[in-house]
């Protein structure tokens, strides 16, 4: 009797293990999406998030099948909207918008109280880089780089460079050229590009990094002159403009939007997600658009994403600590 009892229950336990690998199959090949992909903007409404990026989000949500909605959640410098999403659902139904400013350098600025992005967040695809240009008035003495730096060094502690905000990439990019050139430049923080724009034009402060689609205009017009891009190579929209990195070896400050999921996402799900953004980057159209507006388009797996949020972090980390700079 015990023998026979002994038998059954190795049985069902056989049977149970045997059926355990297909569970978990049918666990893993359940549909998804299975409602819309709500889309997290750490920023305000219009930019990049719903503006120059509509159509890849409007044929990336026809790729998966759902709707994507873009939802603002601005605040805490970008860090609102990381911490919704890290808390959301790990289930590929909530989406970051990353940036470089709230993945990797608040992170670099707040050591003690940020925590590291890859450990709730797990990345997906860089979408995007956008080099910044840094400008100075159209009468400014300075022609090129190198006379503003010696304009900069003759006149030490005097010039100033406005950004759209303490810890912004504006704001880092200024301390990048003061550290690789030597210089003693004055941060001025702004809320947003145009107010730095006004008072560069109006002579208040006498340069400021921008964002090259939104510089553009006042370069074409003359009121504004570029001095240099701030990637490592020349930005196609500007083809006869010096990089930085030219005159300043290794001078790189490269924005770059990218989609981050909640820990834990489905590896099928980031994949996926990843592999129908990069076709859809590399439509003409869509990376046409993104060149006009002063973007180059990326669609990197999420491995190599990963690394570049590793990469940067410890990048800005290392500025922070040898210029000293506090957060606000």
């Amino acid at each position: 009797m015990k023998a026979s009892l002994f038998f059954s229950q190795a049985l069902l336990l056989a049977f149970t293990l045997c059926l355990a690998p297909i569970a978990g199959a049918q666990a893993q090949e359940q549909p998804w999406p299975v409602k819309p992909i709500r889309l997290i903007n750490p920023f305000a409404p219009g930019g990049f998030g719903d503006g120059v990026a509509r159509p890849l989000w409007d044929q990336l949500g026809q790729a998966l099948g759902q709707p994507i909605l873009v939802e603002s959640q601005a605040g805490a410098n970008g860090a609102l909207a990381s911490s919704v999403v890290s808390r959301a659902a790990p289930d590929g139904h909530t989406l970051l918008l990353a940036n470089l400013g709230p993945i990797a350098i608040n992170p670099a600025l707040r050591p003690q109280a940020a925590s590291e992005p890859l450990k709730e967040l797990v990345a997906i695809t860089q979408i995007v880089s956008g080099p910044l240009v840094l400008v100075v008035h159209g009468d400014f003495p300075a022609k090129d780089l190198q006379a503003l730096i010696a304009y900069a060094k003759a006149n030490s502690g005097k010039l100033s460079y406005g950004s759209v905000g303490h810890g912004s990439t504006t704001h880092l990019a200024g301390e990048l050229l003061n550290l690789k050139a030597g210089l003693d430049l004055l941060q001025i923080p702004y809320k947003g590009a145009a107010p730095v724009i006004t008072n560069i034009l109006g002579k208040q402060i006498e340069m400021g990094f921008i964002n090259i689609s939104i510089a553009k205009p006042h370069l074409d017009s003359g009121q504004l002159r570029a001095l240099g891009v701030t990637t490592l190579s020349r930005a196609a929209i500007f083809p006869n403009l010096p990089a930085i990195a030219e005159r300043l070896p290794d001078f790189e400050v490269n924005p770059w939007w990218g989609l981050m999921a909640p820990y834990g996402t489905p590896q099928t799900v980031i994949d996926r997600i990843a592999l129908e953004a990069a076709k859809i980057l590399k439509k003409v159209e869509i990376a046409e658009r993104f060149r006009q507006n002063g973007l180059e388009p990326e669609g990197t797996t999420p491995m190599i994403f990963a690394q570049k949020v590793v990469s940067d972090t410890a990048k800005w980390r290392q500025l922070v600590q040898t210029n000293n700079i506090k957060p606000e």
